[in-house]
């Protein structure tokens, strides 16, 4: 399994996260918690690379756990699996008696090992139910969404997690097939879009699908929603001189991204102070000069690269809301 896990997946700019993380892992009893384990490839690195490093791998699928916690098992105690959705940054520390990660990785979006298994849902290239889940405990599928879910709602999701421009088309065509009968298959949405979209439309920007699919996605698991929980939580959780990497693999997640860390790299005081007080100053060093993107060789060997988004930043001093909480 260990073999098999190491080979179903090639890790995102994996030298770039060790890289950017590895100063703040040197020290004895350094923590550091990959958010989104996946098959364990980034952890593995980091493992090899801070011998003095424990990593905590945050996953809300068990497939995943069970693959990486068999790679990751010569290492022993210096890898502890946590079962959560990635913003439970608390949780995972608690299991290894901390409070703080000196490193925090996040490879957002959907894994390997969920694309690559058919019967997840969750690829427009393959024939399956519609499930869709990360977490195959949670109650909600795709295709209860797409037969449940008012058309508006069903729009609604298309246009602002998918930036689908016909996604009115697309909700009706839905609204209207299940009429007659559910939509439970990949393969039946990916022809209901296909036909709902203009001819000229489908000609160019690769599979039509391909943003129906990913608003579904988005919103069966409320991947925004936990992403806008996570960076805050992910920057508290931090010390000084701690580090966050971040990996965003479509422009709404990134935004969230970018936004957050560009309040951090800031000063909160009034323009035109000539002396800043010490509780105004930034309390983020950024580490890159804007999103950094895969090689142009990377993103050849690795197809899954090329949408890629890396952003990374460093702790300096408290948010303002630590320091509030301080003083109350």
């Amino acid at each position: 399994m260990t073999h098999s896990a190491a080979s179903r997946h090639q890790p995102v700019m994996l030298k770039r996260c060790v890289d950017l993380l590895a100063p703040a892992l040197e020290a004895p009893g350094s923590i550091a918690i990959d958010g989104t384990l996946g098959m364990g490839g980034h952890t593995e690195a980091l493992l090899t690379r801070c011998p003095h490093v424990t990593v905590v791998g945050i996953d809300r699928d068990t497939d995943a756990i069970a693959l990486a916690s068999e790679r990751l098992a010569p290492f022993g105690d210096r890898f502890v699996a946590h079962h959560a959705e990635y913003d439970d940054i608390a949780g995972a520390l608690s299991l290894v008696g901390a409070t703080t990660a000196n490193g925090i990785l996040l490879d957002l979006g959907v894994s390997s090992l969920q694309i690559d298994e058919a019967d997840r849902g969750f690829s427009y290239a393959q024939d399956a139910p519609l499930d869709m889940r990360m977490n195959r405990d949670d109650e909600v599928t795709a295709a209860d969404l797409l037969a449940d879910l008012p058309e508006r709602d069903l729009a609604r999701i298309f246009r602002e997690y998918g930036e689908e421009r016909f996604a009115p088309r697309i909700a009706r065509a839905i609204v209207r097939r299940r009429e007659t009968e559910p939509v439970t298959r990949s393969a039946d949405l990916v022809e209901l879009v296909r036909v709902a979209i203009p001819a000229a439309a489908r000609a160019k920007g690769g599979n039509p699908a391909k943003r129906t699919f990913q608003a579904l996605r988005i919103a069966v698991n409320r991947e925004l929603e936990v992403l806008e929980r996570t960076i805050p939580t992910a920057i508290e959780a931090t010390p000084v001189d701690g580090r966050i990497v971040v990996m965003s693999y479509h422009s709404l997640e990134d935004r969230i991204v970018k936004q957050a860390f560009a309040a951090g790299v800031v000063s909160s005081a009034p323009p035109g102070m000539p002396v800043i007080p010490d509780e105004d100053q930034p309390y983020l060093k950024a580490l890159t000069r804007g999103a950094e993107m895969a090689t142009e060789a990377e993103a050849e060997d690795n197809p899954r690269s090329k949408p890629v988004r890396l952003r990374a930043a460093q702790r300096t001093r408290l948010t303002p809301i630590e320091r509030l909480r301080r003083t109350a």
